[in-house]
C-alpha cells in the first residue's frame, strides 16, 4: 500500500475540507438548537455541493457521479466527519446498493439520485429485528405482477428527506442447518405509494438534526418492476452495501476524532495552570500521545480496508475491523479530550460534548460492535471447521 497521496487525491480532499469549513460548519449551532436542518438550507447545500462537483462522489461517472475509488472516498468521508452528520449527509453518497438497478430503474431511480433530483433512504431494521436481519417480519407477498407489503420498519435514517425507500422485506422461507430462515427481497418504494405511511421516530441524543423515522406498510402495493436485484436475493444485495457503509462510518469517525484532538491539543498548548501550559504535565501530554496513537491505528485499519476493497480483496472481516477500531477509538478520543478540558469540555460553546454524544451511536448502527466481532471471529474459525 502506497501511503503517499496523489495530486488528485490532495486536490479532492482540500476541496471537501474547504466546502465543509465554508458551507457546513457555520450552521452547526443552529442545527443543534433547532434539532433540524431547515429545508431551504438543505436545498442550498445540495445545490452548492453539486456545483462544486462533490455530490455523489462515490457513484460511477457513467451515471453522473464522481467515480472516486474507495480509498479516496474514505479520505473524503473523513473530511466530512469534521462537522455534524445532519449537515454533511446532505452532500453525502447515495447508497451504493442503487448500482443494482436495472432497466427502467436506472433512469427512474439511479440517475436522478446521483444528480440530486431524488433522495433515497434504506429500510431494514424493525422493532423486533435489528442485528438479526433474517428475522424480519415485514412481508411482501406476490400477487400476480405486484407485491403486497405489510409491516413496520423503524430507525430509518433521514427518511424525512427522501422521496423513496430501498425496502427489505421477507418474501419466503428456506430450510437451513440452523432451522428455517427468511428469504429477503429488496424493493424500490416511492413515498407517494398508497399504503405507505411515515411517522416521526424517536428522540436520539446522537446526531441532532438527523432524524430517524418509522415506516408503516399497510397493503402497500408495489409492482414487480420495483424489485431491486432478484427476488429472494435481497440479502446478497444488502451484503454488497454493508461493507462500503461500514467503511463510511469508520472514516467519518476519523474526521470527528481529528476535530476532538485538535481542540484538546490547542487547549493543552494555551491553557495555563500552576504557572505553565497544562500540556507540559505528564497527565495531559500522555493523553494526547495515546489519542494520536489510537487515531493513527484506526486510520491505517480503515485505509487498508478501503485499499483492499479497490482491489476486490476486502473481506467482511476487514470492514468489521475498520469499524470497530474507528468507532471505539472515537469513544476514547472524545472522552479524553473532554477530560483534558475539564468542565469546559462539557459546555456547548465547544464541539466536544456534541462529538461525545454523537460517537455513541457509531458502535450500534450499521452493525453493533458485537456483530463486528462475530464477523471477524467467524472468518477466522470457519476455515478450521468452526
Amino acid at each position: 500500500m502506497d501511503f503517499a497521496l496523489t495530486d488528485e487525491q490532495e486536490m479532492i480532499v482540500d476541496t471537501v475540507r474547504t466546502f465543509v469549513d465554508r458551507e457546513l460548519v457555520p450552521h452547526e449551532d443552529d442545527v443543534e438548537r433547532l434539532g433540524e436542518v431547515p429545508p431551504d438550507l438543505v436545498k442550498g447545500i445540495r445545490r452548492r455541493s453539486l456545483d462544486a462537483g462533490i455530490y455523489a462522489a462515490n457513484m460511477p461517472t457513467e451515471f453522473g457521479g464522481g467515480g472516486l475509488d474507495n480509498l479516496t472516498m474514505a479520505m473524503v468521508d473523513r473530511a466530512f466527519g469534521w462537522t455534524q452528520y445532519a449537515l454533511h449527509y446532505i452532500v453525502a453518497r447515495p447508497s451504493n446498493i442503487l448500482q443494482a438497478c436495472t432497466g427502467g430503474q436506472v433512469e427512474d431511480y439511479l440517475v436522478p439520485t446521483v444528480r440530486g433530483e431524488r433522495v433515497d433512504c434504506l429500510a431494514m431494521s424493525e422493532p423486533g429485528a435489528g442485528s438479526d436481519v433474517r428475522g424480519m417480519s415485514c412481508r411482501a407477498e406476490r400477487q400476480g405482477d405486484d407485491y403486497l407489503i405489510n409491516g413496520t420498519k423503524h430507525f430509518i435514517s433521514h427518511a424525512d428527506l427522501a422521496d423513496y425507500t430501498i425496502l427489505f422485506a421477507a418474501t419466503g422461507e428456506e430450510q437451513t442447518a440452523r432451522g428455517p430462515k427468511k428469504l429477503i427481497t429488496a424493493f424500490l418504494v416511492d413515498h407517494d405509494t398508497p399504503g405507505f405511511e411515515m411517522a416521526s421516530g424517536y428522540n436520539c441524543v446522537s446526531n441532532r438534526g438527523y432524524h430517524n423515522m418509522i415506516l408503516n406498510f399497510d397493503d402497500c402495493q408495489v409492482p414487480a418492476s420495483k424489485v431491486l436485484g432478484e427476488e429472494h436475493k435481497g440479502f446478497e444485495v444488502a451484503n454488497a452495501w454493508l461493507g462500503a457503509t461500514r467503511l463510511q462510518v469508520a472514516a467519518i469517525c476519523l474526521g470527528r476524532a481529528d476535530r476532538a484532538l485538535s481542540v484538546a491539543t490547542e487547549w493543552a498548548a494555551s491553557r495555563e495552570q500552576f504557572g505553565q501550559q497544562i500540556g507540559k504535565f505528564q497527565g495531559v501530554s500522555f493523553k494526547l500521545a495515546d489519542m494520536r496513537t489510537k487515531l493513527t491505528e484506526a486510520e491505517l485499519m480503515t485505509y487498508r480496508a478501503a485499499w483492499r476493497m479497490d482491489r476486490d480483496q476486502m473481506t467482511d472481516g476487514d470492514a468489521a475491523m475498520a469499524k470497530i477500531s474507528s468507532t471505539e477509538m472515537l469513544q476514547f478520543v472524545a472522552d479524553e479530550a473532554i477530560q483534558i478540558l475539564g468542565g469546559m469540555g462539557l459546555m456547548d460553546e465547544l464541539p466536544l460534548e456534541r462529538i461525545w454524544r454523537d460517537a455513541r451511536v457509531d458502535r450500534i448502527w450499521d452493525g453493533t460492535s458485537e456483530i463486528q466481532r462475530h464477523i471477524i471471529s467467524r472468518e477466522m474459525l470457519r476455515p478450521l471447521g468452526g
